[in-house]
């Protein structure tokens, strides 16, 4: 018998050993990849498909499991064993009109179905074996792989411009202003300011992008200036710092007051005790004393400061390109505050007041990020430290890697490579 004929059958028997109750992954990866490529199987959702016929359908509108085990020419008692069996994995309640299923087919006449795989997103999938004595479902996940990528410009216009016209996912400005949200203005960048940036894209099947997965390494040119970004891990907490391993973040202040209660929490349906309805309120109260000082949780500049119906007396700083705060209700403003002033850390900017829409003294703070309201007692705020001493050495190495990686690119580029 020729080796790859022993092989063949090798494969098959660990095949048929596996029990139902393992994913189609796993049973792929007790099988040494090695052969598996000699033998130039065709794998689809995991299923190898030499034999089988596959034939891809649009959910509709209407559709349910059952309806589509119907329409595929399972009996009524069949649909409802189908269904039950395969309700672990398969949600009807999330299936959606234009979500794709395939079935999968012998080539003979009859063309009997021997699995069905149900998109659940663009990598997960819902698959219903009938190889078995019994039906079977699992979860397989497409695998995702990570690619290196390059993208460097000269800005002349808004970054996310620069980067769309040099042929890389224009998302790719919004993951560079988060890293640098606390160095850099991208509202106020400048012509002339450049970037080079190393960064993965996660992939589903090798071809189709799907993702910006992560920065990989960065270096910006601002004023003349250049901004390193090198990430690294201390204490199982990943964070971007510069060439002299400080930290790109500054951490914000718990809370703008030093003393509190907290009366009313972030929520999308609170009932308004004045108005007597349900409305949402992206804010935390806190509760204080008229005059209590109220401090600003970043540094920043004041973008807005006056008198609102609702708020009353209210104060709006923006940190950073990413970040603004916004605080409400306020009996007065810290002295030498107005729009354009610069504030600090912790400075005194106003005073907790109950003007505007209020039952008693307290100050509504908020924050928004990238103009969306989040949840304060949630936000991400890493750890300013620098790179600890004992890891200085670990963090130079990884600095030197990167920035020879930017090199490398950066000359292939040159080069048109």
């Amino acid at each position: 018998m020729k080796k790859q004929s022993i092989v063949y059958v090798l494969i098959t028997l660990l095949a048929t050993s596996i029990s139902c109750t393992h994913t189609k992954q796993q049973a792929e990866e007790d099988v040494d990849s090695e052969w598996i490529d000699s033998l130039q199987h065709i794998y689809h959702y995991g299923i190898c498909i030499d034999s089988l016929n596959v034939n891809e359908y649009l959910i509709k509108s209407g559709d349910n499991p059952s309806s589509i085990f119907a329409s595929l020419g399972f009996s009524a008692s069949q649909t409802d064993s189908i269904s039950r069996v395969s309700s672990g994995v398969l949600d009807p309640t999330k299936l959606r009109a234009g979500m794709n299923y395939c079935t999968f087919t012998t080539n003979d006449s009859i063309a009997r179905i021997k699995y069905i795989a149900f998109a659940k997103s663009l990598t997960d999938y819902a698959i219903i074996d009938f190889t078995q004595d019994t039906v079977c479902a699992y979860e397989f996940c497409k695998q995702i792989t990570l690619k290196r990528k390059y993208a460097e410009g000269i800005l002349n216009t808004s970054l996310w411009n620069v980067i769309k016209a040099s042929g890389a996912d224009p998302l790719l400005a919004l993951e560079l202003s988060n890293v640098y949200a606390w160095q850099i203005d991208f509202f106020d960048i400048k012509d002339g300011d450049s970037f080079k940036v190393l960064y993965d894209v996660a992939y589903i099947d090798d071809t189709t992008a799907l993702k910006i997965a992560s920065i990989e390494g960065a270096i910006f040119t601002h004023q003349e200036k250049d901004f390193y970004a090198i990430p690294f891990t201390q204490d199982s907490i990943s964070e971007y710092f510069d060439e002299e391993g400080n930290s790109l973040r500054k951490a914000f202040l718990k809370a703008p007051l030093d003393f509190f209660r907290i009366t009313s929490r972030f929520t999308n349906a609170r009932f308004h005790p004045i108005l007597k309805r349900y409305r949402a309120h992206h804010g935390i109260d806190y509760a204080a004393p008229i005059g209590t000082p109220v401090k600003s949780i970043g540094d920043g500049t004041v973008i807005a400061k006056g008198y609102q119906n609702g708020g009353g007396n209210y104060l709006k700083i923006k940190h950073n390109s990413v970040y603004t705060t916004t605080y409400m209700h306020l009996s007065k403003f810290a002295p030498g505050i107005r729009i354009g002033s610069h504030v600090r850390q912790g400075q005194e900017v106003a005073y907790v007041g109950s003007t505007g829409l209020s039952t008693g003294p307290h100050l509504d703070f908020r924050v928004y990020k990238n103009g969306q309201p989040i949840n304060p007692l949630q936000m991400d705020a890493p750890p300013s430290e620098p790179v600890k001493p004992e890891l200085k050495d670990s963090f130079m190495l990884v600095k030197q890697r990167i920035l020879a990686e930017l090199d490398s690119f950066a000359i292939s580029k040159q080069k048109g490579l």
